[in-house]
């Protein structure tokens, strides 16, 4: 109510109304913004745990690499003085052979896998849960209790697969002692311990493939092994580079192995096979707690890390090629 000159009342006029659409833009920016507070919060432990566990140790291995360390543990600023002598080191690029070798020998347990998964996928089949139990048994167990029991299982003198060699006549060779094997039994250790693993990640993928479509195949007339050409392959191929990818990453940090059946210390030293069996993270391993030259030693490890950030993304690029999504 407002007064003019005259003296008369006049009514003010009211303010225009906002409109519906600014209130509701508020609202839904209110909410967006309280699920985002809430995302954030639910997510903060595993992130803080990721950061604390994972990426500042990466970042302060990566400035170790540029460093020296003395006898007391105290380190200096060096700069690239370590990956100089990285490049020329003939005992890294021995353990990169062999590390190479170990993951193209892993592989091999690809085809395998996929063997045994469509046997356990036939119709047919009893008992299918127990044999994915059986094959999944070895993934579950203790990496250093396998080992213990490849190592005994290898043993040139009393082990098993020697024994059951020598009733047949033949005479053996010291798996792990014999620079010519060593290497390639612990490769079929590594495929027998993941062979579970990949099993049924390839048996899950081809029970997710519709049966309209080997039946179609069927009328047309192709027969079980151009089935599986024609149509499992091409169908399990996502699964095939999921389990290819998490193989080279795997393979590319093989140390339990190495530790436990080659040895560690003075028994690696006495074994004549275990240059040809070091890998890169074993390499490490003596570099940082044998010999106390953790600058260095962070070198390899970041030069291993460089090598497998590498690897995969060439084999995702290479993904689009073969993979078959739908």
């Amino acid at each position: 109510m407002v007064v003019t000159e005259s003296g008369a009342a006049r009514a003010e006029p009211a303010a225009a109304p906002a409109p519906a659409g600014h209130f509701r833009r508020r609202r839904s920016w209110r909410r967006q913004r309280s699920e985002a507070l809430w995302a954030y919060l639910l997510i903060a432990p595993t992130g803080l745990g990721l950061g604390v566990f994972y990426l500042w140790p990466v970042l302060q291995t990566a400035y170790f690499s540029f460093t020296e360390w003395g006898p007391f543990g105290g380190h200096e600023w060096i700069g690239l003085a370590n990956y100089r002598t990285l490049a020329g080191d003939r005992e890294v690029l021995r353990a990169l052979g062999n590390t190479t070798l170990y993951t193209v020998l892993g592989l091999a347990g690809i085809p395998v896998a996929i063997f045994f998964a469509a046997l356990l996928n036939q119709r047919r089949l009893r008992g299918v849960s127990v044999y994915r139990m059986l094959f999944f048994l070895p993934m579950v167990t203790m990496p250093v209790a396998v080992a213990m029991v490849w190592r005994w299982l290898y043993n040139g003198d009393y082990g098993l697969i020697n024994y059951a060699l020598s009733l047949v006549g033949v005479d053996g060779p010291h798996w792990i002692a014999d620079p010519a094997t060593a290497l390639y039994a612990l490769a079929a250790v590594g495929i027998w311990t993941s062979l579970g693993y990949n099993l049924v990640i390839f048996l899950a993928g081809m029970q997710a493939i519709p049966r309209e479509y080997y039946e179609a195949a069927a009328i047309d007339g192709a027969g079980r092994v151009m089935q599986f050409r024609k149509v499992t392959l091409p169908l399990l191929s996502p699964s095939i580079f999921f389990v290819s990818v998490l193989s080279v990453i795997g393979s590319l940090q093989l140390f339990d192995l190495v530790y436990v059946i080659g040895g560690s210390g003075q028994s690696a030293r006495n074994n004549p096979a275990y240059p040809r069996i070091q890998t890169v993270v074993a390499l490490f391993y003596e570099k940082a707690f044998s010999s106390n030259d953790r600058g260095y030693a962070a070198a390899i490890v970041m030069a291993l890390l460089l090598l497998i950030v590498t690897l995969t993304a060439v084999q995702f690029r290479l993904q689009r090629r073969w993979v078959h999504y739908g």
